[in-house]
């Protein structure tokens, strides 16, 4: 239970915030910064993009049925939700899901800090990605130990996430735009996957409590 728990937090998470995507977003928000100024950006806006994603994910679900909204119901939303972005990552496409839009690029070309906006979110702690931590600790119930290990299987993604935007030159050097379109595509397909599980797991929870 605990093993599989962790495997499949860590593979939504992983897919949904897409470390290796990252890099070429970070390189084009950064251009001519020194590496020792880039390094302090990535930090604040990992460590930003960590308290939003776990205030979301432990405090949404409260949110939720404050609003009058059922988890299954929850669970159908935002595996649609996934699904698109699943499309958008498959198509290589740059909507507001996974990217900035152009209205947003346009106020980030003004501001001296980066780290916040548009890195921290919606880069990092995007839609999916706030959607997903909703989810995933809604899935474990009321057990602390698991809900635990959801939030280590978050911290150790945003590392990844770390290192990425540190190496991110290095990175599009190696796999160059081709390569980390075709890793995405493969993100991307994988969490269509889960798209529909998270949809099938809400359909059939609606089926069982009307039955």
């Amino acid at each position: 239970m605990l093993k599989h728990t962790v495997l499949f937090a860590f593979t939504t998470l992983f897919v949904v915030v897409d470390p290796i995507g990252l890099a070429p977003l970070f390189v084009t928000l950064t251009p001519g910064v020194p590496e020792s100024e880039r390094r302090v950006i990535a930090v604040r806006a990992v460590s930003i993009a960590a308290v939003v994603l776990l205030m979301f994910g432990f405090a949404g679900e409260p949110l939720l049925r404050a609003l009058g909204i059922t988890l299954p119901a929850f669970r159908i939303a935002g595996g649609v939700l996934l699904l698109l972005l699943a499309i958008d990552m498959v198509m290589v496409r740059h909507t507001g899901l996974r990217a900035t839009t152009a209205g947003e690029e346009k106020e980030s070309e003004g501001r001296a800090d980066i780290s916040v906006f548009p890195l921290a979110v919606p880069l990092i702690a995007g839609p999916g990605a706030l959607t997903s931590m909703i989810m995933l600790t809604s899935r474990t119930g009321s057990e602390l130990l698991i809900q635990g290990l959801v939030a280590v299987v978050l911290v150790f993604v945003l590392l990844l996430a770390f290192v990425s935007l540190c190496l991110a030159g290095q990175l599009m050097r190696l796999l160059g735009l081709t390569g980390v379109n075709v890793v995405t595509r493969i993100f991307g397909i994988l969490l269509t996957a889960l798209a529909v599980q998270f949809v099938s797991d809400g359909v059939l929870a609606i089926w069982h409590s009307a039955t």
